[in-house]
């Protein structure tokens, strides 16, 4: 089992995944519950076939039990901690330990940790949870979880996901221990920052810190203690060459990590906590309507990543979050746009390793109330706490297509939320791009992202072929029949991104569903996304693209691949059209794309 957190590891851990007790009541106490009648497989969704229930229908309230017992090395001794973690629960977790009720958490796709170690009475120690979901709540965010009471999906939205779905697992620590760890890197100045928290305990100790890459050896300090925030800059040694200088960044071509050994010691000397963890060196910037990587131009190829599998829904083992970050980099990607769901932080780990960049959204309510102003906000602050120091993170997306604002041109209240989550990501996080409202009606943002989901190359040609057409297109273009910005929003040297195109649909295994447009058979899928492919590599005026979609999702069959993962054509050929490299050839709608580029160019600079 892949450890749950991934930049802050400790050797001491159990995983609590597996067969758990379960039941649907509304009880609202562990001792209220008069009977677990079934079993679930934690970390799936009673909704999902692998949870071994597999029920769509509303479960307004889910029961869970687990008794274990401790072994000698966990049980707590010296003013050590129990800590139960649990990686995501949809939606209101309320919690107990031996019939003791230690404490809850409300969100569905951030995690929350409990010490549980006063409910602890010996070796025997039994869990109970309760989760609550109301399915028809439109205030909660719920990103692309149907409402329905059948569940199933609908139109745009899929089967919905309640109950706990991420990790579960058991933490012993040390008294005096790292609480967390932030990781800030800074290409110019060769350096990066440490920001850790520790508790209070640990104050009057000291935290060594040891940086290394591919074994080698790049800092190696130490700090007192003196309070329990602890923010110092390491500088890494320069080679002196850009080459050799090049070779310490990261990038999805070259995924350099930097591993990170963290010893919290006592005044005595006496090793208390240890934590591994990682980072890297890399920046993102704006110039120029370039998208920048590491200080130079990065054209961006990202890929719509919904996050769903056939059958564990919107949870995954390690192996298949791997595998998609792997197709993605196949397909020719350089990233992917995570849409409507904060995924779990292995599949993070994976695209830091393999190097695919990533787009974080938050998960949309769909009615705006001052309830769901608050939901929204805690999700988001916890996702960015969370997430803030991988590498692979390279924008924060706070709304798509003004889910949740739904009158955004005529409310102000509506515009000042978006303006208000865009301002608060920069001051979280100033090194990274915010994206106010992804897709048209733009009162907020660094980045004016546009979804076009025409099928003809040409009027993708026309729209965004060069510079010189971005008022006409603003002027004219209605995504959806919506404006693409709104009055003040300002377009300065802002990159022009084309954040959602294509939506091809092909049954390839005969799944009934929908796209954008459709295709009638392999060799004319491929086809037309070689051409869509040609045109927007040819688009002058963006600074990149995201297609739709990576993978089927239900009945969506507009992706590259089919949901269980098996790609509709030749993966070769897909991956050089995504690249813009595809070789010149006769396709099967009788005309060649170099020919059809040269004259549409020459039709719009005419």
């Amino acid at each position: 089992m892949t450890y749950p957190r991934p930049q802050l590891k400790r050797a001491a851990w159990r995983d609590l995944n597996g067969t758990w007790a379960c039941a649907f009541t509304n009880a609202r106490t562990a001792t209220a519950v008069t009977s677990f009648d079934r079993q679930i497989t934690v970390p799936y969704a009673p909704e999902s076939p692998r949870s071994g229930i597999g029920d769509p229908t509303p479960h307004p309230v889910t029961w869970y039990r687990r008794d274990l017992t401790l072994t000698e090395a966990e049980v707590p001794t010296g003013g050590e901690r129990v800590l139960l973690h649990f990686g995501a629960v949809d939606w209101d977790a309320q919690v107990w330990v031996n019939g003791l009720f230690v404490g809850g958490h409300q969100g569905g796709y951030t995690p929350f940790a409990l010490d549980i170690t006063d409910a602890l009475d010996g070796p025997a120690v039994r869990i109970e949870v309760r989760a609550a979901d109301d399915h028809a709540d439109m205030g909660q965010p719920r990103g692309k979880q149907d409402w329905h009471p059948e569940g199933t999906g609908h139109g745009i939205w899929y089967p919905r996901t309640s109950g706990i779905w991420q990790t579960v697992w058991l933490e012993r620590v040390p008294a005096a221990h790292l609480l967390t760890l932030r990781w800030t890197p800074d290409v110019a100045g060769l350096s990066l920052t440490l920001t850790a928290t520790v508790t209070p305990e640990a104050v009057g100790g000291r935290l060594a810190l040891r940086l290394s890459m591919n074994g080698d050896v790049l800092a190696d300090e130490s700090y007192a203690l003196t309070g329990t925030t602890l923010t110092r800059t390491i500088a890494l040694p320069d080679p002196g060459i850009d080459d050799a200088r090049d070779l310490l960044l990261w990038a999805p071509e070259h995924p350099q990590l930097i591993d990170a050994l963290l010893t919290l010691t006592d005044s005595s000397g006496t090793v208390q906590d240890t934590v591994e963890s990682y980072t890297a060196l890399r920046s993102v910037g704006l110039d120029g309507g370039h998208f920048l990587l590491n200080g130079r131009p990065y054209p961006l190829r990202l890929a719509l990543d919904q996050g769903y599998w056939p059958e564990g829904g919107m949870t995954a083992t390690s192996d298949e979050l791997r595998a998609d970050v792997e197709l993605a980099r196949t397909l020719g990607f350089n990233g992917v746009r995570k849409h409507q769901k904060i995924e779990s932080p292995t599949w993070l780990e994976w695209c830091d390793r393999v190097g695919l960049l990533v787009w974080e959204e938050l998960p949309s309510a769909y009615a705006f109330t001052p309830r769901s102003v608050s939901q929204l906000t805690q999700t988001w602050l916890e996702a960015i706490e969370r997430d803030q120091s991988h590498p692979c993170i390279v924008a924060w997306v706070p709304f798509n297509e003004s889910w949740g604002v739904p009158d955004l041109p005529l409310r102000p209240e509506q515009q000042a939320l978006v303006q208000g989550l865009y301002s608060l990501t920069r001051s979280l996080d100033p090194t990274r791009p915010s994206i106010g409202n992804d897709g048209w009606e733009h009162v907020a943002g660094d980045l004016l992202t546009i979804h076009d989901y025409a099928a003809d190359p040409a009027v993708l040609l026309g729209r965004y072929g060069h510079r010189g057409v971005l008022g006409t297109t603003l002027e004219d273009y209605r995504s959806a029949g919506r404006r693409l910005t709104l009055p003040g929003y300002d377009l300065h040297g802002k990159p022009v991104i084309l954040s959602e195109f294509g939506g091809i649909a092909f049954k390839a295994d005969g799944t009934a569903g929908w796209g954008y447009s459709e295709a009638a058979d392999e060799a004319s899928f491929l086809a037309r996304y070689e051409m869509l492919m040609a045109a927007v590599h040819d688009c002058r005026m963006l600074a990149g693209f995201c297609y739709t979609q990576l993978t089927d999702t239900y009945q969506e069959i507009n992706g590259l691949t089919t949901l269980a993962r098996t790609p509709k054509a030749d993966v070769t050929a897909l991956s050089a059209a995504t690249r813009g490299r595809t070789v010149e050839k006769e396709n099967p709608l009788g005309y060649h794309r170099r020919w059809l580029n040269r004259v549409v160019r020459e039709a719009i600079l005419s």
